[in-house]
């Protein structure tokens, strides 16, 4: 009887020490199972997306916020796509904003101007007194319904704009994995079998439930979506646009971004993602197209996001700043982040953004905004098909755009 015991005592601890192996191959920093461990951490209640067809999954969390954190091609081992922010997550909240991090959330604006969300009626526009509504930074969001590739979530919150207006509206955001076909759809182009891909789409909502309506004189709030992305030397952001006379991007929202950081070639702007230095840029509706992206020519990663824009809508500015017209301003907008002037840095990451226009909404109307997110890696070649079929540019062209 011995022998058997043995033998059994060995088996088990031959599994345990696989297990083992495979948890620590998992947790390498910059996997899927890393950041799925750390999060779920804080919160245990987390939304796992999968597509039946591959191993592509999406991490959505309703505690923070409805956000989706990151996402992957390959399941655990696979890599994680979005940034996540784990110095954040210590500590008491910041009292301006939590950037947890998450490859794609959902903000309110405008941020600025004289019906800015973030700023109290009266106070100074500076980030002192820069405060980020609690219902897209800190508070949780209701779980609607949720299955293995979908879930929907809800919060509702009462805010005072900054001319004093109150606002009481209901956020609901919807999150999706895509299947291969659904992906091919968006691309207009079948997805190579040598390609590994993972894609969502979310629908987001804001629905006035206050008594009175949003309009021009008392201000509108929108939706604002923000992708944050792991950034270095090799990673290019890519930001289509209509040709047409005059400047065609906002470039001076933190200071005029340097001539070394941008260019212009055949209907792309392209802008570094480095990390290194801050800077912003905007597209308006009128020049603004449907789809933007980035690409890391180290990790073969190629990103594409689609979402709604209205050509002849009423979008806000975000400025920090009592311009004349508070209903002027981009539809589309890219984020490099870098060091404040006092050294400090929140990131580094970078961001690709849409907004909604302007929600001038009547009590019970709702305004909803699609944006979808891609993620492709593999054989370049195939991917380069891709980029150009989606861009109108090779990968050698993306890569050489700012050397």
């Amino acid at each position: 009887m011995k022998l058997p015991l043995l033998i059994i005592f060995l088996l088990i601890a031959m599994a345990c020490t696989t297990d083992s192996q495979r948890e620590t191959e998992e947790s390498l920093p910059g996997t899927f199972g890393h950041d799925l461990q750390f999060l779920s951490q804080h919160d245990p209640e987390l939304v796992i997306l999968t597509n039946a067809e591959n191993e592509a999954t999406v991490l959505v969390s309703a505690r923070y916020q409805g956000k989706v954190f990151t996402s992957t091609t390959k399941g655990s081992e696979g890599p994680s796509f979005g940034w996540v922010n784990y110095k954040a997550f210590e500590g008491e909240p910041d009292v301006h904003m939590n950037a947890y991090g998450g490859e794609n959330r959902l903000w309110l604006g405008p941020e600025g101007g004289k019906f800015s969300l973030f700023f109290e009626p009266g106070t100074p526009m500076e980030f002192s007194h820069w405060r980020t509504p609690s219902a897209v930074d800190t508070e949780a969001w209701t779980v609607l319904g949720k299955n293995s590739s979908s879930v929907s979530m809800e919060k509702s919150t009462e805010l005072i704009n900054y001319s004093g207006t109150k606002m009481k509206l209901t956020l609901q955001r919807e999150v999706s994995i895509l299947n291969g076909k659904e992906i091919g759809a968006l691309i207009q182009d079948p997805i190579a079998n040598d390609v590994k891909v993972v894609g969502y789409s979310t629908r987001n909502s804001i629905i006035n439930t206050g008594l009175n309506r949003f309009d021009s004189s008392t201000g509108a709030p929108c939706l604002w979506m923000l992708d944050m992305f792991v950034p270095s030397p090799e990673v290019t952001i890519l930001l289509p646009y209509r040709e047409a006379e005059g400047k065609v991007a906002t470039t001076d929202y933190f200071g005029e971004v340097s001539a070394d950081r941008i260019t212009y070639k055949k209907g792309v702007l392209y802008f570094k993602a480095d990390g290194k230095s801050r800077g912003k840029i905007g597209l308006s509706p009128s020049r603004a197209r449907s789809f933007a992206g980035s690409y890391d020519a180290k990790n073969l990663i190629l990103t594409i996001t689609f979402y709604d824009v209205d050509p002849g809508g009423i979008y806000l500015n975000q400025e920090w700043e009592m311009l004349p017209d508070p209903y002027r301003g981009d539809a589309v907008n890219a984020y490099n982040d870098g060091p404040l002037e006092d050294g400090s840095q929140m990131g580094p990451f970078y961001e690709l953004e849409s907004v909604s226009p302007a929600a001038f909404l009547a009590p019970g109307e709702k305004l909803e905004h699609h944006h979808s997110v891609v993620h492709l890696t593999g054989n370049k070649s195939s991917l380069d098909r891709i980029a150009r079929k989606v861009f109108g540019a090779s990968l050698a062209e993306i890569e050489n755009a700012l050397k």
